[in-house]
């Protein structure tokens, strides 16, 4: 397969959410595959910063200051303006908006990399046309970007890099300290929220029995997400009778992420914390009930999805159109157990004391 000749200075317009900033590491360790040399700069959402300072692949990160959906033409301009004298050579654009295209066009980057989308031929002059059916995943479209040519078996999911989210212990073990909290017992993360809407979420109650019965095999529960999400880590906690850390809205992403990395395993809807725990390689759970488990998985091998996979699902609602959200009621926290152990199996194995 012939890759697009190496450039040497890439400003990546970044994504707007946590999963897909997650997956476009993906596409950052392809580019420095191709050329080790290569410096790549994100322009993205200052909240971006927690994630994109733990992806040694990234050089610098540019804050956009305009919020998602925000047009605001001549900040654009100047900010595109302000980018002129760093001299990229190339700019691939994550996002498919006109808006996306406009920084670097305005930055006279000459080489403009994306998709075919919302009338921006005039902005982009290094189009590619997206074959839904080839690429079926997120992650392989955002790689197949550091491509001149895209076929299906170039892209194979099996040959895609791995997010890898670095995380220095030092600063994991200040975060600790912070919150008070120890890692004595082992820890089950619980990501109960999902930004997009209730439709993607799994049940308190289930949650609840999951961590109940973790808490009897003498493990610890905390609840991540942001401040959304403290009602439902609340019920969780009294249906356990608050035996778990309710984190929710309490720490900054940065936090959530170091956190995150010394627990054992992490359960959760599908969401930017699912990707971000399976980056953390952490055995992750991935529940899904209106969005296609196919589309966004969390990538790493030691990660597993539950669906139903029923008539009416995936329907990409925010709310259940049927008004009753089966797909996620009737999966019981018995099959979600019981594919935690077995990604837990192989860890447990090789921690067992095989001394005489």
């Amino acid at each position: 397969m012939k890759t697009s000749i190496a450039q040497k200075k890439i400003l990546i317009i970044g994504p707007s959410w946590v999963g897909d900033m997650v997956m476009a590491q993906s596409l950052f360790i392809t580019l420095k595959q191709q050329n080790p040399d290569v410096q790549i700069d994100v322009l993205a959402p200052p909240w971006s910063n927690a994630l994109l300072e733990r992806m040694p692949e990234v050089s610098d990160v540019i804050d956009m200051p305009l919020g998602h959906g925000q047009l605001q033409l001549k900040l654009r301009y100047q900010l595109g303006k302000s980018l002129r004298p760093k001299h990229y050579t190339q700019a691939i654009l994550l996002p498919n908006s006109l808006k996306s295209a406009l920084v670097p066009f305005w930055a006279s980057i000459p080489k403009r990399t994306g998709y075919i989308g919302e009338f921006r031929y005039a902005l982009l002059n290094d189009l590619h046309s997206l074959d839904k059916s080839k690429l079926t995943m997120t992650v392989q479209r955002f790689v197949a970007l550091a491509y001149d040519s895209v076929d299906k078996t170039s892209i194979d999911i099996d040959n895609i890099p791995v997010p890898s989210l670095q995380v220095k212990q030092e600063n994991a073990q200040s975060v600790l300290a912070e919150f008070k909290l120890l890692t004595d017992k082992p820890v089950l993360a619980l990501c109960p929220g999902a930004e997009y809407g209730p439709a993607k979420q799994w049940p308190a109650r289930h949650y609840a029995a999951l961590a109940k019965e973790k808490i009897q095999q003498g493990w610890q529960v905390w609840i991540f997400g942001s401040q959304k999400d403290h009602e439902i880590a609340e019920k969780i906690n009294q249906l356990i009778e608050h035996q778990g850390v309710n984190l929710c809205g309490k720490t900054q992403l940065a936090q959530a992420i170091d956190l995150m990395s010394l627990s054992k395993t992490v359960v959760s809807n599908d969401s930017g914390l699912m990707h971000m725990g399976a980056a953390l390689g952490i055995p992750v759970v991935g529940i899904y009930g209106s969005s296609d488990p196919e589309f966004t998985p969390p990538l790493g091998k030691n990660s597993a999805m539950q669906s139903l996979n029923l008539d009416c699902s995936p329907c990409f609602k925010r709310i259940c159109p049927l008004g009753h959200t089966h797909c996620l009621e009737n999966l019981e926290p018995e099959v979600v157990m019981k594919t935690l152990d077995k990604l837990l199996l192989p860890l447990d194995e090789g921690t067992e004391d095989t001394s005489d």
